[in-house]
């Protein structure tokens, strides 16, 4: 490229989105959700931070995979699928109830906002944080594949304060706006004494007003290809705090997943612990063959939880043992890991350094 990307060029972009099972043996303990007020102001302003590598390799760290606990543990060009499920079809099993979470550093608080006779899983080649248009592109939310006029459900329950054109803009007359017809919802609930907000976008139909209470499941509107996209499909977003095009997480973290199913998260780095950008995930399922694949985040404005600060997240696992594939250095570096169903599984890879399958700390547990 002659010249590289702004960070709202970069935006204006990356909304051509592309639209390319065992019950649990525990009960799960499910948190409560704090009741959050409403921020006086829906925009804001980020900084971006440059990361520094540091220079110290990292020791050596465990090569055995995980195992299975015997308790819950501590806690522009798109690609679209060829085939759409016929309507009516069972595509996916019924989702674990909204909100769910077994470790207390989970938060499945949403529901899918696309019914479940159509894909649960995102485009693969252009997750959360992906860059399939270019190294300045990076994806904010991820696109759920849907035929046009599917109806787009909330994923939770909160007012709606977008309805329209304009949202990335933030003029309700810009009908050029990348998001195309879109909705917003602040939450009754929020997270850690933030707000929690998603965003619904690209839609052919807009069913709400401004000011409207939803529930969980209430229809919002239809799957379209409105704004910067070349096909149907519904653009979705977790944004935590501020209702701000920087202040996105994961969808996939957020969504609960598929009854029997997992999801895995980790932080890929080399072995000087920096993370490694856009690099390729795969995960073979031993038992039928299926592979699930990703990229790692492509930088900002991806943004990381604040537990697992992970770069790289598949969801919609079928609980069971799976192949661990990271080409890294010109070789298949393998390992074998363990999906739980109705959690998240985390690793680390420090590149030549191999693989490690511990936890995150606990911020709660660091000394002051």
């Amino acid at each position: 490229m002659k010249h590289r990307l702004v960070f709202l060029l970069a935006a204006f972009l990356l909304l051509s989105g592309c639209a390319p099972a065992s019950t649990p043996t525990a009960t799960p303990l499910l948190l409560s959700l704090p009741s959050i007020t409403p921020l006086p102001t829906e925009t804001a302003t980020l900084t971006p931070v440059t990361e520094t590598p540091t220079e110290t390799l990292l020791p050596p760290v465990s090569q055995a995979p995980p195992m299975l606990p015997s308790a819950t543990p501590g806690a522009m060009q798109l690609f679209f699928p060829t085939v759409i499920p016929a309507e009516g079809a069972e595509y996916r099993p019924p989702l674990y109830p909204a909100p769910w979470a077994i470790s207390p550093h989970d938060h499945f608080y949403f529901a899918a906002p696309i019914a479940a006779q159509y894909p649960g899983e995102p485009e693969w080649d252009y997750r959360y944080g992906g860059t399939y248009f270019g190294p300045d592109v990076v994806h904010t939310g991820i696109d759920l594949p849907a035929p046009r006029g599917t109806n787009v459900l909330a994923a939770g329950p909160g007012t709606v304060v977008w309805a329209g054109v304009g949202l990335f803009s933030g003029s309700p007359y810009n009908t050029k706006d990348p998001y195309g017809l879109a909705v917003a919802i602040r939450h009754d609930f929020g997270y850690q004494g933030q707000q929690l907000y998603t965003i619904y976008a690209h839609m052919d139909d807009v069913l709400v007003v401004v000011g409207q209470w939803l529930n969980t499941g209430d229809v919002l509107g239809k799957v379209g290809s409105t704004g910067m996209t070349t096909g149907p499909h519904l653009h979705f977003e977790v944004r935590l705090d501020k209702n701000d095009f920087f202040f996105t997480r994961n969808p996939e973290l957020w969504l609960s997943p598929p009854q029997g199913d997992g999801v895995l998260a980790g932080r890929v780095m080399n072995a000087s612990g920096v993370p490694l950008k856009s690099q390729l995930v795969i995960m073979k399922n031993l038992e039928t063959g299926s592979l699930y694949n990703a990229y790692s985040y492509g930088g900002s404005p991806a943004n990381s939880d604040a537990y697992y600060d992970e770069n790289v997240v598949i969801s919609n696992l079928p609980a069971g043992v799976y192949e661990l594939k990271i080409p890294y250095g010109a070789q298949n570096r393998i390992t074998h890991i363990q999906i739980l169903p109705g959690q998240v599984t985390y690793f680390s890879f420090y590149g030549f350094s191999g693989f490690d399958f511990s936890l995150p700390a606990d911020p709660a547990a660091v000394a002051p």
